[in-house]
């Protein structure tokens, strides 16, 4: 079993390039929207609690699949002590079901993740983002916390910093699989 979590700012392109890597591995992909947006969906608001809740259950309950593996993305807010938490809690659900957790950062310039808010398929995965002056004031609004690692801040065994401005997600893709031999 194996856990990639990819970590950046919002559209710095984590699911596109999290969607690439499952199609080039055995892989699948769990990004952050899918129960953010079920649950805005049915609730009418962002409701944290059921979010975490609904991601811990379908964690507990793939850890212990015979699933190659899964990719999960998250914006890690590294000013939150409590995103810390939380990831570190994610890898220890895997750890502990004996599956190797890799974790990728991926971080773009400012103008290139604006470009990429809009794209296609960003679009289509992800309705609460088609309004795109609110996720743009959102990505506007990270400067506020802090979306990117500083140096020697990830201590993970298994850890890449990806800049991946002028890369594309098949290539990123391609990258990660090579580094931890997906």
């Amino acid at each position: 079993m194996k856990l990639v979590i990819i970590i950046g700012g919002g559209a710095v392109g984590k699911m596109t390039v999290g969607q690439e890597l499952c199609k080039i591995t055995n892989l699948r992909l769990f990004h952050n929207h899918v129960t953010i947006d079920l649950v805005t969906r049915i609730f009418g608001y962002y409701n944290s609690s059921a979010i975490t809740r609904l991601r811990q259950v379908i964690f507990e309950e793939f850890a212990k699949s015979g699933n190659y593996g899964l990719v999960f993305t998250y914006i890690w807010d590294f000013s939150a002590e409590s995103d810390g938490e939380y990831i570190r809690g994610v890898r220890r659900i895997f750890e502990d079901a004996g599956a190797e957790v890799y974790l990728v950062e991926l971080v773009a310039d400012f103008d290139e993740r604006l470009r990429r808010n809009r794209t296609e398929n960003r679009l289509l995965n992800k309705p609460g983002k088609r309004d795109t002056e609110f996720s743009e004031a959102l990505i506007n609004d990270e400067k506020t916390g802090r979306v990117e690692s500083l140096p020697g801040e990830i201590d993970w065994p298994n850890y890449l910093r990806l800049d991946n401005t002028n890369v594309s997600a098949e290539t990123a893709a391609e990258i990660i699989k090579e580094r931890f031999g997906l």
